[in-house]
Formats: structure tokens, C-alpha cells, sequence
């Protein structure tokens, strides 16, 4: 295993890959992430280069869905239940190699309060429940944003050297900025509710029942009292639930592109109203309340 150059990973990716023996459990990251958040909100430097991400990959190779927890997370989501992988079901798989790189010290941003802005999966075919996949993980596109910067997680997934889905997440922390660069707030343009096809009516305990299946505690969802510590009334919805929904309302084809955009938080319990059309060879859906909170759309080849 050589050195990884300095400067972090360049536009096609990391030199070095690092593969792990066994991906860390995602509770092991997240306290791993609560630490080095705590250090980081003390800081007083948060200053940054656009070379400072760290020039390596993450693999995991042979990674199975077991099939009590699939069944657990379609019926959440409200998918149908196949042997077929939902794709937020792989990005599941997968979050724990994503996590494991952003705990790492030469990660430069904190994982704990960071703000995921928006997701895209592209996934080639089906990934059923019998195969075993490998995940390569990378972060790139470290970049200025009007509230602090913002970076994109980078998850490939194969089966047997063959690429099926590939996902970037992409994530805003507050409060720090890019040397020499910045960024002009760009305005969205002006959304009107449209005349809804339906309502999501989320209870109290969403968060809790979501971390049950994907692993994910991240307190903000499971906790009021950490909900709080971050600016929320109560708990909120988890992203990649409400994406995940969204993609089983809309429907998933043998290959695709899923791009989820999220906006503003839904607070537990609560109600938003959805609206789904048809778009080309795919579909979108809106939720709001108050607020706009997310947009999703599916487009098949």
C-alpha cells in the first residue's frame, strides 16, 4: 500500500484504496462522530482548502442484505415487498463504508450536524437479495456554499467487477468556510403548492422505527432532547426515509436515476401533503407543510 498523495482527492477520485477487513458498526462511527464533533464545535479554525478531503477509498467487499431486515424496510418505506433490493435499501448497505470515511481524522468536516442537502442514486439494473456486493466509497467536490461548504459522499456499488448503483450524497456543514473561494446565495425560484394527490401522516416515533432497520441512530431523529440541541422543536423525519417513500410512491423501473432534493426537515409527529405526476419516462413527488421539505424525481432511460 503506498502513500496517498497530499492534497486530498483530485476530480477522479482517491489513489489510494484502503480495503477494510470488516466495515465498523455505524453506532461505532456515530460515537466515533460525536467526539470529533464536540472537539470540532470548539474550534476556533474553520478555515479549509479545497484540497483537504482525504485521498483515499473505502472498500468493503461481500457485503449481504439480510433478507428479516429488507422485509422490515419495505414495509416502512412502503415498498413492495421483493427480493429486488430498493434502492434506498443499498444505500443502507452502504452508509456504514460512507460513515467509517467521514470519522476518519483527516476528514475535515464534522459528521454530527451536517445538513444533507440533496441525494442522487443511479442504479443499472436490479440488485437482488442473494448477491454480494462490493462498496468503494470516496468523498470529492469539497466546495464553498452561502452557508459554510459543502462536499459530496461517494458510494459505488458492484456485483462480481459488474457496476450497479452508485449514489452521491451530498452534505453542508455550517460555519466553515473554503480559502480564496465563496459563494453567492443562489435563490430558488418561487414554489406554489401544488393541488395534493395525497398526505404522509408521520407519527412520533418514525425516527426510532427508521434507525431500527437502517441502523441509523443519529440522535437528531431518535432524541428530542438532541433535536433540540440542534435548533428542532422535536425530532424530525430522517432524509432517506422521506426519498425512500417518495421513490416507492413514484415507483422504481429496472434502471433509473433517483435525484432527491431536500429543503426543510419534517418535525415527528406530523403531516405533509404530497403531490405525485408523471414526468417523461418517470415520475416526481413534492411534499410541504408549512414549508416546501423535499422534491424527488425518477427518470428511466
Amino acid at each position: 500500500m503506498s502513500a496517498p498523495e497530499a492534497g486530498g482527492a483530485d476530480a477522479a477520485g482517491s489513489t489510494l484504496v484502503e480495503e477494510l477487513a470488516e466495515v465498523p458498526p455505524l453506532s461505532t462511527s456515530l460515537r466515533r462522530g460525536l467526539v470529533a464533533s464536540t472537539v470540532a464545535a470548539v474550534r476556533h479554525d474553520r478555515g479549509l482548502t479545497p484540497f483537504d478531503l482525504p485521498a483515499v477509498r473505502l472498500a468493503a467487499r461481500g457485503l449481504a442484505a439480510d433478507a428479516v431486515r429488507l422485509t422490515a424496510y419495505e414495509h416502512l418505506v412502503g415498498a413492495t415487498a421483493s427480493d429486488d433490493l430498493p434502492a434506498g435499501f443499498v444505500h443502507v448497505l452502504a452508509f456504514p463504508v460512507m460513515t467509517a470515511l467521514m470519522v476518519r481524522p483527516e476528514f475535515p468536516l464534522p459528521l454530527l450536524g451536517m445538513v444533507h442537502l440533496a441525494n442522487t442514486v443511479t442504479q443499472r439494473r436490479p440488485v437482488r437479495l442473494d448477491e454480494a456486493l462490493d462498496v468503494e466509497v470516496h468523498a470529492e467536490r469539497l466546495a464553498a456554499h452561502h452557508r459554510g461548504v459543502s462536499v459530496d459522499l461517494v458510494a459505488e456499488v458492484s456485483v462480481a467487477d459488474e457496476p450497479v448503483w452508485r449514489g452521491v450524497s451530498t452534505y453542508l456543514a455550517k460555519g466553515y468556510a473554503l480559502a480564496g473561494e465563496s459563494a453567492e446565495r443562489v435563490e430558488r425560484p418561487d414554489w406554489r403548492a401544488p393541488t395534493p394527490t395525497g398526505a404522509w401522516r408521520l407519527p412520533a416515533d418514525l425516527g426510532r422505527r427508521y434507525a431500527a432497520v437502517s441502523g441509523d441512530h443519529n440522535p437528531i431523529h431518535t432524541s428530542t432532547l438532541a433535536a433540540k440541541a440542534f435548533g428542532f422543536p422535536r425530532t424530525i423525519a430522517h432524509g432517506m426515509y422521506t426519498a425512500a417513500r417518495a421513490l416507492a410512491e413514484i415507483g422504481e423501473p429496472d434502471a433509473f436515476t433517483w435525484h432527491a432534493e431536500f429543503f426543510a426537515p419534517v418535525v415527528l409527529p406530523g403531516t405533509a401533503s404530497v403531490r405525485i405526476a408523471k414526468e417523461g419516462n418517470g415520475g416526481v413527488l413534492d411534499a410541504w407543510g408549512k414549508r416546501h421539505h423535499l422534491h424527488v424525481s425518477v427518470t428511466a432511460p
